[in-house]
């Protein structure tokens, strides 16, 4: 059979160039921006050459996480590290016609602000695309002392911010090339990535570059009150070499962490977005800046029923709980219960209920999927191989235990059913309960409980 041509994207940012790959098309690793290091991004100006889009983005350099290890394995296989990471991808349906505009999904990926890529194979997006006719665009952003710590001494605060503000205006100007349209842009984010988005809603010059988000296990219980850990983290830090070897930066990553402890649950996630600093209004205008957003954004927000056992099992200060006699179990359950509400479910609950009364439309979820033999229950990431990923990606992982992919594609297929039809109308038919997997609540501004249990 002889090989499709390649596929030809002319848009204001130049032609890029892509690849087929069975029922979808990926245009992989464009360049967006580039930056200095410390310094902001500047949007690339469109190119005279064809842009080869055939390679995945590289990930933004990043200390290795022994516990992420254990749980996902060897996640960065075929990437490469590159500070010159400021990259997206896109994937949209092979067979679409052309006169089909498609939703688009940006996906931000977590992992505290220190970990991640948009390229992971486990965010591979092929099902979720070919499957509900939606386009997705991954963007890979700088993490950690890169990105996300600075000080009025030292780098600015929330340069990564600023990359993802700056991939949004990129794919304002040159979706529509791809067949997507660019009144339907829909942010999707994961833990740290959902915590970003939700603070691009009130980011200076980010209004109109997205209509709708969703949030999944976003943190925002760690969010406030971070003024004096971050110059206490940005002390730590010292000064920063402002050129030469990377490794030079990630190697005070360590120091930042070990300075972190201090600081309680707020320390566990010593990375992150700073207020009062570009494009963040300061800390006691944040409620409001989110209330004056509210009306202009759809907003799908929730967690899974058991997020902090993902740390539970994999932590040595949790295993210790464990093995009290007799009651570790129940001690254990007490602290997965009480540490998720603070990090996740009550400041979600919180944020959907101010949505609301401000005029929003906001819904909540539960994600209460628990995959046969996993000792990790429904807890943290347990929903992003409902979304995305392949069997070969999550296969390996005890985070789905005894599950057979089928299983889980089957199950995921009601919810990326859901979030597509979130992406295209703003809605979901709430209250609608998957059994076993999901519930789906709509938030008024009267609500009080969640039937969902949280």
């Amino acid at each position: 059979m002889s090989q499709l041509p390649a596929p030809h994207f002319h848009a204001p940012a130049g032609t890029v160039v892509g690849r087929h790959d069975g029922e979808v098309i990926r245009a992989t690793g464009i360049r967006y921006a580039r930056a200095a290091r410390f310094q902001p991004p500047v949007a690339e100006p469109a190119a005279v050459e064809p842009i080869p889009a055939t390679s995945p983005a590289p990930a933004c350099p990043q200390a290795p996480d022994a516990l992420l290890g254990q749980l996902l394995g060897d996640l960065f296989a075929g990437l490469r590290y590159d500070e010159d990471c400021l990259r997206l991808s896109v994937t949209r349906p092979a067979d679409r016609r052309a006169d089909e505009p498609l939703p688009v999904l940006v996906w931000v990926h977590g992992g505290s602000y220190v970990t991640g890529a948009g390229d992971l194979a486990i965010y591979d997006p092929a099902a979720l695309v070919a499957e509900q006719r939606v386009l997705f665009v991954a963007v890979t952003y700088r993490l950690g002392l890169l990105g996300f710590l600075g000080s009025d001494a030292g780098p600015p605060p929330n340069l990564g911010l600023l990359d993802l503000r700056e991939a949004l205006r990129w794919v304002q100007r040159n979706i529509a090339a791809f067949g997507g349209d660019p009144a339907l842009v829909t942010l999707l984010g994961h833990s740290s990535g959902a915590d970003a988005i939700a603070h691009l809603m009130v980011a200076d010059g980010a209004r109109g570059l997205f209509r709708r988000v969703m949030l999944h296990s976003a943190p925002l219980g760690l969010a406030r009150q971070r003024g004096a850990m971050n110059r206490a983290l940005a002390a730590a830090a010292g000064p920063l070499p402002q050129a030469g070897n990377v490794a030079d930066v990630l190697a005070r990553e360590g120091v930042v962490h070990r300075a972190g402890r201090r600081f309680g649950l707020k320390g566990g996630m010593p990375f992150g977005t700073q207020y009062g600093a570009h494009p963040l209004p300061a800390e006691a205008d944040m409620d409001r800046a989110w209330a004056a957003a509210a009306p202009h954004v759809d907003v799908l927000i929730g967690a899974t029923a058991e997020e902090t056992r993902f740390f539970a099992v994999l932590d040595p200060r949790f295993s210790r709980v464990r093995r009290v006699p007799f009651l570790g179990a129940a001690l254990e359950r007490v602290l997965v219960a009480v540490s998720s509400a603070l990090v996740y479910r009550r400041a979600a609950k919180a944020f959907a209920r101010r949505h609301a009364r401000a005029g929003g439309r906001v819904y909540r979820f539960l994600v209460l999927f628990q995959p046969a033999g996993a000792a990790f229950g429904a807890a943290h990431a347990v929903d992003l191989p409902l979304l995305l990923g392949t069997e070969a990606s999550w296969s390996a992982t005890p985070l789905l235990g005894n599950a057979k992919w089928e299983e889980v594609h089957q199950a995921g297929r009601q919810v990326r059913q859901l979030w597509a039809d979130f992406a295209r109308t703003g809605q979901v038919p709430a209250p609608v309960t998957i059994p076993g997997v999901l519930h789906v609540q709509r938030v008024s501004p009267t609500t009080s409980k969640f039937s969902g249990k949280g």
